[in-house]
């Protein structure tokens, strides 16, 4: 039996849900929103309503976006010639940070991972793949993480690409091994997209 009220106990139970928080944090996560205004918490509740109904994924690259096609694949002033594929869409954000890429992204929502049971079918490449198939596309630039799944995709990505009209290169290993590539910083990123290598 829980110590806490039902509504309590299903919050800490959901809040335990999002990636790193356990027990101890969903509980201050919660014991937070009870003390907070019912302001605050109906705007809360509100953003994450909002959140679900207003985002979707972008038609050409998969990017999480409120229009569509998202602001990098229709923005005039980016290469569209150029992609750089990301594991995920918080991945963007380091690229971005670097002020150096001006091409367009492709997010592919996660890496092969066959213990987790995730294979080629349930990663998002049919759009690049029909993009480099109709020689839209001059590069792609694979920036997955440099962990055991990360590789295991980017190696399967270049077998997928091979024989296609595109150069494929990968990025450097500035991005420190077995970690995820959301958390390089600035310097580490633009010197991982610099010497990015054929793949």
């Amino acid at each position: 039996m829980s110590r806490y009220a039902e509504p309590m106990a299903r919050l800490i139970e959901e809040l335990k849900k999002l990636p790193g928080v356990g027990t101890k944090s969903a509980q201050r996560f919660a014991f937070h929103i009870l003390r907070s205004t019912d302001e605050d918490a109906a705007s809360l509740a509100e953003a994450v309503r909002g959140l679900k109904a207003s985002l979707r994924l972008c038609s050409i690259c998969n990017n999480v976006t409120d229009v569509d096609p998202c602001a990098y694949c229709s923005s005039p002033t980016r290469n569209q010639r150029l992609i750089c594929v990301v594991e995920e869409p918080t991945s963007i954000d380091a690229v971005e940070r670097t002020r150096g890429f001006q091409g367009v992204y492709h997010v592919l929502h996660g890496t092969l991972s066959p213990l987790h049971g995730v294979g080629p079918e349930q990663l998002r490449t049919r759009t690049l793949l029909d993009r480099v198939e109709r020689g839209e596309v001059d590069e792609v630039i694979v920036a997955t993480s440099p962990t055991l799944e990360g590789e295991a995709t980017a190696s399967w990505l270049a077998a997928a690409l091979r024989g296609l009209p595109v150069r494929i290169t990968r990025i450097a290993t500035g991005v420190p091994a077995g970690s995820d590539i959301e958390y390089a910083d600035e310097v580490t990123m633009a010197r991982a997209i610099e010497g990015r290598r054929e793949l």
